[in-house]
């Protein structure tokens, strides 16, 4: 019991953090129909910056978790704005092709500003970790899961309660009638990608504790995080989480009980079953089309 509720805190824990990226992944992919592989160098941005400005001392830890969740989140409107935008043509495969193009223009100014060793922080809180059934309970995962289930609630009301995101989801459906309803399907856009870039930040913040930071980080994150996000259902808020938790939770367990090397393929096991199995995620639903 206490081997099994160990593994189950450390994949929780990890689960919340791909949770938290897919989320940003379904939230541009429900507002724009864009998959965005720069994503996952908005984590390392938003890990790389509490770094800076809070490990290095320079603010206290409330503003530095602000100013890089709006810097990065600043980055991502840059990127429609300048990269995106600018697109004669908008096909979807051409959008993708530039975000991979974006993805490693990050990367390489990460690796410019901050150079190629790994950074670390200290935990958030200083709290002893919690003794459950002999487990150890870190404070940082508790912390981590509730920021994570904040963000999900908070974009899931913003979705549902407000005309704003009402608008986005309606520009996601059909651009052209939402521009002639009087969306402004641009202003729109560019509102997904900065939310987005801002809950990559969020990610690359909470994981910064419990993990090095370093230039590459974001590669096989952004990748866990899209895993998570066809797992649960891409485009479902909730799904997100749900993906997260169980792709955490299954590598922990892979890890404890067949082999540490199986890690990192784990991840992608499961999207190629949930692929075969159910194409559109546990929660994702199936769209009719008429051809």
């Amino acid at each position: 019991m206490q081997e099994i509720l160990q593994y189950l805190f450390s994949g929780i824990t990890n689960g919340a953090i791909y949770a938290v990226i897919a989320v940003g992944f379904s939230m541009l992919y429900n507002s724009t129909e864009l998959i965005n592989f720069a994503h996952g160098e908005f984590v390392m941005l938003g890990g790389l910056g509490i770094v800076t400005l809070w490990g290095g001392s320079l603010l206290p830890l409330p503003a530095a978790f602000v100013l890089t969740v709006i810097g990065v989140a600043f980055v991502g409107f840059l990127l429609e704005r300048v990269a995106l935008r600018k697109v004669s043509r908008s096909q979807p495969i051409v959008l993708v092709i530039i975000t991979i193009g974006a993805s490693i223009f990050l990367r390489g100014i990460g690796m410019l500003i901050w150079g190629k060793d790994a950074h670390a922080i200290p935990s958030f809180t200083k709290l002893s970790p919690m003794d459950v059934f002999g487990a150890k309970l870190m404070p940082q995962s508790i912390l981590i899961l509730a920021i994570v289930l904040l963000v999900v609630v908070g974009l899931h009301l913003f979705y549902r309660k407000t005309l704003t995101g009402k608008a986005m989801q309606a520009c996601a459906i059909n651009e052209k009638a939402a521009w002639l309803s009087g969306i402004p399907s641009d202003q729109m856009v560019l509102l997904a990608f900065f939310l987005s870039a801002g809950i990559g930040a969020i990610a690359g913040i909470i994981i910064a504790p419990i993990t090095m930071c370093g230039y590459d980080m974001g590669i096989l994150l952004g990748l866990k995080g899209f895993c998570a996000a066809m797992l649960g259902g891409l485009g479902s808020l909730w799904g997100s989480l749900v993906g997260g938790l169980l792709l955490g939770i299954s590598e922990s367990l892979g890890v404890g009980y067949v082999s540490s090397s199986l890690k990192d393929a784990i991840a992608f096991l499961v999207l190629l079953l949930i692929l075969y199995i159910r194409p559109t995620g546990i929660l994702g639903i199936k769209e009719a089309k008429r051809f």
